[in-house]
This record gives C-alpha cells, structure tokens and sequence, in this order.
C-alpha cells in the first residue's frame, strides 16, 4: 500500500533529496532542473519531514544530510551512484557520465566524500534551506 508520502512522487519520477542549506546542492539541483524537461526528477530537502518518513520507510539513516540520495520505486541510491543515476536520466551527454559505473564504488565515493566533507567550506551554507520559486514549486515536495 503506497503511503501519502509517496503519492506525491509520479510513478515514473525519481525523488532526489538533498542538503537543503548547501549552496552547491542547490546548484546542483538548479542544474539537473535544467537539463530535466521531462520532469523526471522532483525534489526535497533531507531536512524535511517527507525526506525523513521515506528514509525511515527504506531502512536509511534519516540524520545524515552529508550525500545525495535518490529515490526510484523500492531503490534508495546515495553518494556517487546517486548523481550517477541522476546524470543517466539527464538531457544531452550527461548519460555518458553514466559509464563512471565501471569504477568501482569506494574510489568513486571516495572523491564523492571529499567534496561533500567540504561542500560547506568550499561552496558556502545557508541559514535556511531554498524556497522555489512559483514555477519550480511543482518540482518540490
């Protein structure tokens, strides 16, 4: 049975939750916005309450706001199989990027762990995380 949390994602959508108060996480997300016409992808904070019901009901850590996660179907992905998964589903090269799935995952989040740990010294933080605007709203959840 789908819980209410879920019926707010479209069946063919992915959720990518994000560190809401990291300006590089917001860019990142303004960035797959772009290149994501057919909406493949909506959006919410590993800071809100959705991200923290659909974390739990996966079995994931809900506390840790240090990776991306993404959520398709009964699937959580995080750190750099996240954006791997993320930059398959894009608009134009990005699914090349794709091909980054031959290495294996500890050197991939390894480099990933790097930029996160720092993600806030290198990139900046928020005092509160993004409001949309009114025509990305329907994007966020």
């Amino acid at each position: 049975m789908a819980s209410d949390s879920d019926s707010k994602i479209g069946e063919k959508q992915s959720l990518v939750l994000f560190d809401g108060v990291c300006h590089f996480c917001n860019n990142s997300v303004n960035f797959i916005i772009d290149h994501d016409p057919g909406k493949k992808f909506v959006f919410a904070p590993l800071q809100s309450q959705l991200a923290r019901e659909l974390l739990t009901k996966h079995g994931e850590d809900a506390d840790t706001i240090d990776t991306i996660k993404v959520i398709r179907g009964n699937n959580v992905y995080k750190r750099s199989r996240a954006a791997l998964e993320i930059a398959k589903q894009l608009n134009g090269l990005w699914p090349l990027c794709y091909a980054a799935i031959i290495i294996p995952g500890f050197l991939r989040d390894f480099v990933y762990n790097i930029i996160a740990k720092n993600r806030y010294k290198w990139f900046g933080k928020m005092d509160a995380c993004r409001i949309p605007t009114p025509e990305m709203r329907e994007r966020f959840l």
